[in-house]
């Protein structure tokens, strides 16, 4: 049975020490992975459905939040992710009177390597769960030519993914591939 304090405390937690966007999906993976109250498909889907919701990349919590916990779960997650915004604005505050000090611009460059890091194990967990032949390389190589292309749309790149992934897979049949 899920404990709602722990389960709201490990959303917030990764809430506040990330960067917004994906950057809290390691911590979220480990935690709800180690509690038992998640799967791996549950993280998949929830990033599915954040990258094609309107609306800024974090929220895929709240999906996560309702595939692992029900109407609740996403309640929470919708909570968690609401403070540290308004953490942020405090934050602020400080900045704008301590900015100009030597120590505070190389704390801000410790963080924004710290953020580098995090988002290249993000990289490396998702694609370590999720690529595991070559089928997958290639539709990854492929998105990601295309990305950085800045040519074709983000939603495009998906929706071709997506179809790639159901001819290579087999969930899709057509009579001339075989």
């Amino acid at each position: 049975m899920k404990n709602p304090f722990l389960y709201f405390w490990l959303f917030l937690k990764a809430s506040l020490f990330s960067t917004g966007g994906f950057s809290n999906f390691l911590s979220l993976h480990q935690d709800l992975l180690a509690n038992h109250w998640a799967e791996e498909s549950d993280f998949s889907q929830a990033l599915v459905i954040g990258q094609l919701s309107p609306g800024p990349n974090g929220l895929w919590v709240i999906a996560l939040g309702y595939l692992t916990y029900g109407y609740l779960g996403a309640a929470l997650a919708l909570l968690a992710i609401m403070i540290p915004p308004f953490v942020a604005l405090i934050w602020e505050a400080l900045y704008q009177r301590l900015g100009g000090l030597r120590w505070v611009e190389a704390l801000m460059r410790g963080v924004s390597l710290a953020v580098v890091g995090i988002t290249v194990g993000n990289t490396w967990t998702i694609i370590g769960h999720s690529a595991s032949d070559w089928r997958a390389w290639i539709i990854g190589a492929a998105a990601c030519l295309l990305a950085l292309s800045r040519r074709v749309h983000v939603f495009l790149i998906l929706l071709l993914a997506a179809g790639a992934g159901l001819l290579l897979y087999g969930g899709l049949t057509l009579p001339w591939w075989h």
